[in-house]
């Protein structure tokens, strides 16, 4: 039976309905925020696989074009891969939902949002992570929920929760924070400089409304939430686990120790291979599933000790297992140049962390198409980030970019757009490419670093330099300790994951993901006053090597000049199936294709805005002035010097330039009567003419009488 169920939620009203659309999933709702509609069904297997290593966990967006009447483009016309915002929304759903589950809990869950229609003003990001919570809640499934998220703004200081796009362009905050009632749990923002007192206070204002979601979430589960199911757990018992520990634990003890991250993993493994091919050996005459069982149960406690070890040395003794302390950043260095023929280069290192970042510009015409649900169609700043196996010293699969390189590049990209000069301040398109060499702990604050120096280097006028810091959480009971420049060790077996970057103005770009069920805003406020400081550290640093961006962009980049002509005569420039405009490229490049890598390139803009770009200044003056030339206006009794390029009985043309031409009629070839104006003129030749203005028909008409009486 159809249930619908109400809120009226900041002045919006935020309906769910049940039992009517998906009834064979284990838990649908369909959700309506104004007129964003998300369908979220989830579905749980039966069995589980105790003997897997991870919960396995699916969250899928799928963005519907029709949500936003527009058919897919391609050759297809389907939606076909996930769009960039597409996966980053499932990233966002599962980042916050991931730790709320049973620990033990192996059963595999999918969480499905199908996007039906969308509301611009009302995000339907954050109504299929509403649905997703709730679809979860009121399932059978083993869920510690609910959780909830919001959008936080800002406009004159006032905050905005679910700002409206009208409200988010003026905004210079774009927070997204989720979370329980009692506490935070993932956070992801942009932000103009933002000070970290007004960024803590913004994540505590989303967080009383996340409160609000969270209790209509859980009226609705009251009403129509299901008893949560049995499940199997893999059991271990408490002699198992103490013979593990007495075999391995001072041994894992002294390897967490070692400083140097391949030396320390590499001794790590080898004790946990020693006591593993010893409960092999040991039940070898078991049968394989048993051996399986057993061998599991010795990896899992394994990994417990060597987690419990590492919060001892940490919260305990208060020391790191590099040596560092809490705040202490790894050595840094930088270099920039290191590509000869690229636009912009810069190489940033921290520790075992090493980015390669290269700039490249291009024309306006080569922004990058989007197709997708957002009203933009078009993105002219990207930051693309690459992670190859060889960076941690393994092999593995290559091939497109997974969720973590799309989610990380996204990251590197909301900091640096902060900072990106705009299109009328320079005319470009600006790819940023993060190559990660290196790899030990928070490497997409590293390709910040890299990607800002590269464009300092390229001669982006930035408006000021970001560095990224990832800050780190280890808790032990009710004692916790913050890390500055979080190690992967102290990633994988910690409690929160917090990437800060900004300017030494304020905040451009957060992240925080955490394992466990939230954080008080305590640790936010320290978290966040620990990486300033760290963020100030790496700007001298980066500063030290390129203290501002350069005056000119690279040689090999290309130069660009800007001016604008009457919009009413694009059209002129363009020609005929775009025929005068690639004539001006052809000459004024001397290129016979206009694909040659050596043609000028020519932006028209439809406010009248005309680019020109090529390496080559002298090919610009050109192009720029063949392209005045045909917008030129001419004025009535002026004279002009053109080239005749035909002869006939009644007269000649004359082009006074590319694009103009006008007839001398053969009473106004000369002062005396002229029989044949083949006698007086021939094609090619250069004459004198006066202006006599458009005829009716829109002809331009010239006299050389006039000329040559005005000139006597």
């Amino acid at each position: 039976m159809k249930k619908v169920f109400e809120l009226d939620f900041r002045g919006r009203k935020l309906v769910v309905e049940h039992g009517e659309l998906a009834k064979q999933a284990d838990g649908a709702v369909l959700v309506r925020y104004g007129d964003t509609v998300i369908l979220t069904a989830v579905v749980v297997s039966k069995t589980a696989n105790l003997l897997s290593d991870f919960f396995p966990l699916t969250v899928l967006y799928q963005e519907k074009l029709y949500s936003v009447g527009k058919i897919p483009g391609g050759f297809i016309k389907r939606e076909g891969r996930p769009t960039e915002n597409a996966t980053l929304a499932a990233r966002m759903i599962d980042r916050p939902m991931r730790p709320m589950f049973k620990e033990g809990f192996k059963n595999e869950v999918q969480i499905i949002n199908t996007v039906l229609s969308v509301d611009q003003d009302n995000s339907p990001e954050i109504a299929a992570m509403f649905g997703s919570s709730l679809s979860t809640s009121i399932s059978k499934i083993p869920f510690d929920g609910p959780i909830a998220g919001v959008k936080v703004g800002r406009i004159n200081g006032e905050f905005i929760i679910n700002p409206t796009k009208e409200q988010a362009e003026l905004s210079d905050i774009d927070l997204t924070v989720a979370g329980t009632k009692d506490a935070i749990n993932m956070v992801e923002a942009g932000a103009k400089e933002v000070s970290e007192e007004d960024m803590l206070e913004a994540l505590m204002f989303g967080h009383e409304a996340i409160k609000e979601l969270v209790a209509f979430e859980e009226e609705i589960i009251a009403e129509i939430g299901e008893e949560d199911m049995e499940y199997e757990v893999l059991e271990i018992t408490d002699e198992l686990k103490q013979e593990i520990y007495n075999l391995a634990s001072e041994k894992l003890n002294v390897a967490m120790r070692i400083p140097d991250k391949l030396e320390k993993y590499a001794a790590i493994d080898k004790v946990k291979e020693d006591v593993v091919t010893l409960y092999e050996e040991k039940s070898i005459d078991l049968k394989e599933l048993e051996q399986k069982e057993i061998i599991t149960k010795v990896k899992l406690i394994l990994e417990s000790i060597e987690y419990e070890i590492f919060r001892n040395i940490v919260v305990k003794e208060k020391t790191r297992a590099d040596g560092r302390a809490m705040n202490e950043i790894r050595p840094l260095s930088t270099d920039i140049d290191l590509l000869p023929r690229t636009h912009g280069s810069a190489l940033f290192t921290r520790g075992q962390t090493q980015a390669l970042g290269v700039v490249t510009l291009g024309a306006l015409g080569e922004h990058q198409i989007l197709d997708g649900l957002s009203i933009e169609d078009e993105k002219r700043f990207m930051l693309h980030y690459n992670f190859p196996q060889f960076s941690v010293g393994e092999t593995g699969r290559y091939g497109a970019p997974g969720r973590r390189e799309i989610g990380h590049g996204a990251l590197g990209e909301r900091a640096l757009s902060q900072v990106i000069p705009s299109e009328e301040e320079f005319p470009y398109t600006i790819r940023v490419v993060s190559e990660i060499l290196e790899s030990n702990g928070s490497s997409s604050q590293a390709s910040i670093c890299a990607g800002c120096m590269a464009l300092m280097a390229a001669g982006v006028p930035i408006k000021a330099p970001v560095a990224g810091i990832a800050m780190g959480l280890i808790t032990n009971e009710n004692e916790y300790t913050i890390l500055t420049d979080i190690q992967g060790m102290e990633d994988h077996l910690g409690d929160m994951d917090f990437k800060v970057a900004g300017t030494r103005e304020g905040i451009c770009a957060l992240q925080m993901d955490i394992k466990i069920k939230g954080i008080t805003k305590q640790i936010l406020r320290e978290a966040l006053a620990q990486a300033r400081e760290a963020r100030m550290k790496i700007l001298d640093v980066m500063q030290e090597q390129i203290p501002e961006p350069r005056k000119e962009v690279s040689k090999y980049a290309p130069k660009t000049m800007t001016f604008y002509i009457n919009p009413n005569r694009i059209k002129e420039v363009i020609g005929k199936g775009g025929e005068m405009i690639t004539k001006i490229i052809l000459e004024a490049s001397h290129v016979n294709a206009v694909t040659d890598v050596n043609a000028v390139k020519v932006d028209l803009e439809d406010d009248g805005r005309v680019i020109i770009y090529h390496s080559d200044q002298e090919i610009i003056d050109t192009t720029a002035q063949m392209i005045k030339d045909v917008v030129r206006e001419v004025e009535d009794g002026v004279i002009y010097t053109g080239k005749v390029t035909k002869v006939e009985d009644f007269g000649c043309f004359v082009e006074l330039w590319p694009g103009c031409e006008g007839l001398v009629h053969v009473s106004h070839l000369a002062k005396e009567r002229v029989e044949k104006p083949s006698d007086v003129v021939k094609v090619g030749n250069e004459i004198t003419v006066k202006s006599l203005g458009y005829d009716k028909r829109g002809r331009l008409n010239l006299s050389r009488k006039e000329a040559l009486i005005e000139n006597k």
